[in-house]
């Protein structure tokens, strides 16, 4: 077993990104350093102030906002503020774009740092708003004065748009949805809330699983993998816990699997995992994956199961979505190019994860792929009801603009919803939930944008439509303690992560469903763990040890280090030493001893592809522990993590054409959806990599059948 070098910066293509890379500060100035020169420029203008009747210069302010510090360099002439300068922004620029472009042209042009906040990105637009408000302080101006010129955008008059086809929701599924509509003929709508398209897509990594046959072909089957299919073949259909006496109908699939695993051994015979057995997956295996991964118990005992549709018509056509997808310009790769790259991100069960582009990347080719195909698309407008005519059918919606603008839309064919699931709305999650408890509080913290509040679920039952499986959220565990985002920190494949609790030992199996992972991890001190990353050293590249010059995936590692979004050390002592320093307020210390026997112990395990404390199935990424120690250019990153509200399971009922049903199993005329807004697919937990599976395969199928209605 080959052995595996730790690096900080490795496998981009895991659910790591997710969508919120930090931009390098523009500015280093302290704290300190900026209140300081704010003081001294405001005491070296006062005599200028009494001498032309206005203060002019430059003063600085600065903020917190969602990823660091925010600061800005305000520039007054005779009282006037003229121009406002971001020094210093750490924020995620695929979701705040529009925050530093629009507040300070508004703060110049209105004399006010009392603003909208931009729809989407309301965190940052405050912390802008706060840093000019400490400038304009510093520069002694009449705040009672900025305060009176408050300024909020006003409503115009109502308008009317036609169209064939209008989707609500501008994320994977909306877009999807958009484009293959208007690629088949119809005029297309898209409106967004949001000030930015992407929606959760935007923070969805870049992790999408589809059985890829010419890809598995041309990787070597693991001896873990093996024990798992053997495991597999001793399953006997009448276990209790298996369920299939209450979910009949999946019955056959696992019939089906273990055929085609006998039949796999049989076409294989004599070759060796590890060595020359080629991988093995398929769709029934997929699908057998969505069951078991969401095979679940609700607190009143009832049990969950997904529909056997639905997760047929997944793993049927997730693969076609997935070429479509490159044929539109997206990087995504099949085949024999995708075999370096098919991986399990957390939660997936299986290697079969695809890497896609992720975050802005994704977003702006599914934008010009839209505009190409002649989308229209509208942000920061919001569906608010969906209209219908005497008959039910849905012909459109009203929306309204973030500055208060009616919107009619009149579609001749109907509506689409894509607008995303309620993760963000935790009182939401609260209310339905059957499953999680007292570990769910209305004030739970989410990886999810801000807009994702449940609205078009909502929308779609004021019409007569059907909810299932709005009794479980997911909850990511691998999450930031302080803020809930997937932004920050370093972690990877599932198979090569250790976990370990406060006291430095691992508390569970990495390659389990991630409801799996979140219950074990809330057990914990302050539900708070942390990990150690074992990548890819001895052949992808490395940050440049203590000086920490380059981006890991990405991410500015720097930034991340200074603060205290990860530990590091060039050294498994230095490690150690940086663990002293508090997140949050909780962190442990670890000491080099404690590091050193996890390590060791998890090698083990790799070395003989069996681990013996928690049955990892898929186990890998040993760490050279000698080589990292001895040069200079390796080193260990551990990041803390705790679990936060991530995807709802649940959301309208839709048929394998994306038609919306309503109580009595009857489609909704004139009514699609797709993706976060729809249930029934993932039952009680949702594999990791199937989100981006399931927006784009349905998206693609609402899109069709929006098209091809009267």
């Amino acid at each position: 077993m080959k052995k595996r070098i730790l690096s900080c910066g490795l496998a981009a293509a895991m659910a790591v990104s997710l969508g919120a890379c930090s931009s390098a500060p523009t500015d280093a100035t302290t704290a300190a350093e900026t209140t300081t020169a704010a003081e001294t420029t405001t005491a070296a203008e006062s005599s200028q102030e009494a001498e032309e009747g206005g203060v002019s210069g430059t003063f600085s302010g600065s903020s917190a906002g969602m990823q660091g510090t925010v600061s800005v360099d305000l520039t007054v002439e005779n009282g006037v503020i003229t121009e406002v300068k971001v020094t210093e922004n750490h924020e995620t620029p695929s979701l705040t774009a529009v925050v530093f472009e629009r507040i300070p042209a508004q703060v110049v042009e209105h004399q006010t740092t009392k603003l909208d906040a931009v729809t989407g990105a309301t965190f940052a637009s405050n912390a802008l708003m706060r840093a000019c408000t400490q400038a304009a302080e510093a520069a002694g101006l009449d705040m009672a004065a900025l305060d009176a010129n408050e300024y909020h955008a006003q409503a115009g008059e109502d308008e009317t748009w036609d169209t064939d086809v209008l989707v609500v929701g501008g994320g994977g599924a909306g877009l999807s949805a958009a484009i293959t509509a208007a690629q088949e003929g119809s005029k297309v709508i898209l409106v967004e809330k949001s000030s930015f398209l992407g929606g959760n897509t935007m923070m969805a990594g870049g992790g999408y699983n589809t059985v890829d046959p010419e890809a598995q072909e041309n990787m070597i089957l693991t001896p873990a993998q093996k024990n798992t299919m053997d495991g597999y073949l001793k399953l006997d259909p009448a276990d209790e816990a298996l369920k299939l006496g209450q979910f009949p109908e999946w019955k056959e699939v696992l019939t089906t699997l273990q055929r085609e695993i006998k039949e796999f051994y049989a076409a294989n015979e004599g070759k060796e995992p590890g060595v020359d057995m080629p991988g093995f997956d398929s769709n029934t295996l997929h699908m057998w994956h969505i069951y078991v991964g969401g095979l679940r118990q609700l607190n009143d005992g009832t049990w969950v199961a997904s529909d056997i549709d639905m997760a047929r018509t997944l793993a049927e056509n997730s693969l076609d979505a997935f070429k479509w997808m490159e044929s539109i310009g997206i990087d995504a790769k099949t085949g024999a190019e995708a075999s370096d790259t098919v991986f399990t991100v957390l939660g997936a069960m299986w290697p079969r994860t695809h890497a896609v582009s992720a975050d802005k990347p994704l977003i702006d080719a599914l934008e010009k792929a839209a505009e190409d195909a002649g989308v229209t698309i509208y942000t920061e407008t919001a569906a608010v009801a969906l209209t219908t005519d005497d008959s039910g059918k849905v012909i459109g919606a009203e929306a309204k603009k973030a500055d208060g603008t009616k919107i009619t839309v009149n579609a001749s064919k109907g509506v689409i919803l894509a607008s995303g699931g309620y993760c963000a709305n935790a009182p939401m999650v609260k209310e339905y939930d059957k499953y999680w408890g007292d570990d769910l509080s209305d004030h739970t913290l989410t990886t999810n944008v801000g807009t994702n509040t449940g609205d078009g679920i909502v929308m779609a039952q004021e019409v007569g439509a059907d909810v299932t499986g709005m009794e479980i959220a997911q909850m990511m565990p691998s999450s930031s303690p302080l803020k809930g985002t997937l932004s920050d920190g370093i972690w990877g494949d599932a198979s090569e992560q250790i976990w370990i609790d406060g006291n430095g030992k691992r508390f569970v199996n990495e390659y389990a469903e991630r409801d799996v992972l979140t219950k074990a991890s809330l057990g914990l001190d302050n539900g708070v763990f942390y990990i150690i990353y074992a990548g890819h050293g001895d052949d992808n590249g490395v940050c440049k040890g203590a000086a920490m010059e380059d981006t890991c995936f990405g991410k500015d590692v720097k930034t991340m280090w200074e603060t205290n979004q990860i530990w590091y050390g060039a050294t498994l002592a230095e490690a150690a030493e940086a663990t002293k320093n508090a997140i949050g307020g909780n962190a442990p210390s670890f000491t080099e001893e404690q590091l050193r026997e996890v390590i060791e112990t998890y090698n083990g395990y790799v070395q003989a592809q069996k681990d013996d404390d928690f049955g990892k199935e898929v186990i890998s990424g040993s760490i050279d522990l000698e080589a990292v120690d001895a040069n200079p250019d390796l080193g260990i990153c551990i990041t803390p993590r705790k679990a936060s509200l991530h995807h709802t399971m649940g959301g309208v009922v839709i048929d394998t054409n994306a038609n919306v049903l309503d109580k009595d199993g009857k489609a909704i005329s004139g009514l699609w959806a797709a993706g976060e807004v729809t249930g029934g697919i993932h039952a009680g937990n949702r594999l990791g990599g199937n989100a981006e599976a399931d927006v784009f395969t349905f998206g693609k199928i609402a899109g069709h059948s929006a098209a091809a209605a009267e």
